[in-house]
């Protein structure tokens, strides 16, 4: 029992000095930590007195800089007004000199002018006794004479005035008409010309006449179903060697000579085989007539069309009039129509416009009872076309009243390319036949005795006799004769009339 209360207190005054050994380490711990912060915050107070001070040092430094920068724009400014100030100085004493000098000129001027005054009424009175001298020798008043010289002078005015006016109108005209003449002729050569034959039948070529029996088929089935299938005539007859496909609409033609060709090549030929193909090249040449409107427009640079009218515009391609394709003639009458209103300062995209739609009326789907211009601008004013293109295509022939400047222009440019040499040719038997027709209309007047239908039918020659016809009856004669061959026949492009009336004396020296 003793050993247990001597190991305990034991325990306790072990537990005692080691209480008081960990309480001196502490206090020399924190004293130590304490010296070491007091240590620190010493040289973090040198630190920032030493950061205040060259801080302080810089801003001092800086102000001497901007404060001596201030001392030198002061500086310059004292030196720039006391400049201004010498300046102004040498300017008012300048000024003052000059307006002493000033004084001393007026008073120059007034004794000039005084001077002046004097000369002056002395050469008032001296005009005065002068005058009065030419009254006395020439009889006549100051006023009277000089209403005398107005008149005289007015009316040499008056002369030379016309004069003058007649050279200008008389050189006016002489440039307008050559001005005109050089336009037409520049508008002509920069378009090259296309023509082409008139035709209304197309020639199929086979290999051997065999090809023509199994065309005609049966008892003539298959020629009727491909007749009644294409509406185009199929000729078969002794020609050697080919099939005449006659038909007035060139499109059917061009239907059935693409479906014969088909057939011809495939050999199958039958009726329903028939039916199928000629449905089939039907769309194809719908097709192509759409393409070559698109191209159409596209090489033209004409933007804009309603697809209708494109689709026209591609039709004209298989149509033709006197022989001229129609495509390739409003083509052609779109680019004349272009360059002459550029040469006049119009709007060359509207000319080229109503060019290439002025025939637009000659392929309509329906044949309506109209004339082709006047169908050209119903179709125009359908699909929205402007004004002026309307109204161009619609009195390119006259059939309505011109209103814009594009009008004349299409008209001219149509007359250009339908006139031109080579552009049109008719067969001989409807050309012969319309010559005679021309100079017989001529003879049939009183008077004429011969007549000469010449530039191709494009101008009539007709010869009176003197004696019967006058020079007033021939201008009336002239008229008649167009207006009849205007409204009885049916003529490319229009027809000159000349009457020649002349008087020959004729003797004999024997």
């Amino acid at each position: 029992m003793s050993l247990i209360i001597y190991i305990t207190i034991a325990f306790i005054a072990g537990a005692g000095l080691a209480y008081l050994l960990y309480g001196y380490v502490l206090t020399s711990r924190k004293e130590q930590m304490l010296r070491e912060a007091q240590a620190e915050a010493e040289a973090l107070k040198k630190s920032r007195m030493l950061e205040a001070k060259e801080h302080f040092l810089q801003l001092k430094a800086e102000h001497e800089n901007v404060s001596n920068e201030r001392n030198a724009r002061i500086s310059q400014s004292e030196n720039r007004i006391k400049q201004k100030e010498v300046a102004i100085a040498q300017r008012i004493e300048d000024l003052q000199r000059q307006k002493r000098d000033l004084e001393v000129a007026r008073e120059n001027l007034a004794n000039q002018v005084k001077l002046v005054e004097k000369k002056q009424e002395e050469t008032e009175a001296l005009h005065r006794q002068q005058i009065e001298h030419l009254e006395r020798i020439s009889g006549l008043s100051a006023a009277e004479a000089r209403a005398q010289m107005a008149d005289s002078l007015k009316a040499e005015a008056k002369s030379e005035a016309m004069s003058y006016i007649n050279e200008v109108m008389d050189e006016a005209k002489m440039t307008a008409s050559k001005e005109a003449k050089s336009i037409v002729i520049k508008t002509i050569q920069r378009v090259a010309t296309e023509t082409a034959v008139e035709n209304s039948v197309t020639v199929f070529p086979i290999e051997s006449d065999e090809i023509k029996g199994r065309i005609i088929g049966r008892e003539g089935r298959n020629i009727r179903a491909l007749e009644a299938a294409t509406g185009v005539e199929l000729i078969v007859d002794d020609t050697p060697e080919a099939i005449i496909l006659s038909g007035f609409d060139p499109v059917r033609r061009e239907v059935a000579r693409l479906s014969l060709h088909q057939l011809v090549t495939d050999g199958r030929i039958h009726p329903a085989r028939i039916e199928e193909v000629v449905a089939r090249i039907q769309k194809q040449v719908e097709e192509e007539v759409v393409e070559v409107g698109k191209r159409t427009t596209i090489d033209l640079g004409i933007h804009g069309l309603h697809p209708e009218l494109v689709r026209l515009i591609g039709k004209m391609k298989y149509r033709s009039s006197y022989g001229q394709n129609l495509l390739q003639h409003s083509r052609e009458v779109a680019n004349l129509c272009a360059i002459m209103a550029a040469e006049v300062g119009l709007n060359a995209k509207i000319a080229k416009r109503a060019g290439l739609l002025h025939d637009i009326g000659k392929v309509p789907d329906d044949e309506p009872e109209l004339p082709h211009a006047v169908l050209g601008m119903k179709l125009a004013e359908r699909y929205k076309e402007k004004l002026e293109i309307c109204n161009a295509i619609g009195s390119h022939h006259e059939e309505t009243e011109m209103t814009s400047l594009y009008a004349p222009i299409v008209q001219v440019c149509d007359a250009i390319s339908g006139a031109r040499p080579g552009a049109r040719r008719e067969v001989v038997e409807a050309y012969i036949k319309r010559l005679k027709e021309l100079e017989s209309l001529a003879l049939s007047y009183p008077g004429v005795t011969k007549t000469y239908a010449i530039q191709a039918g494009r101008e009539l020659r007709v010869i009176v006799g003197s004696e019967k016809v006058t020079d007033r009856d021939a201008e009336s004669l002239s008229y008649d004769i167009a207006k009849k061959i205007q409204d009885e026949m049916t003529y490319p492009g229009q027809v000159k009339i000349t009457v020649i009336r002349e008087t020959r004396a004729i003797s004999y020296a024997k």
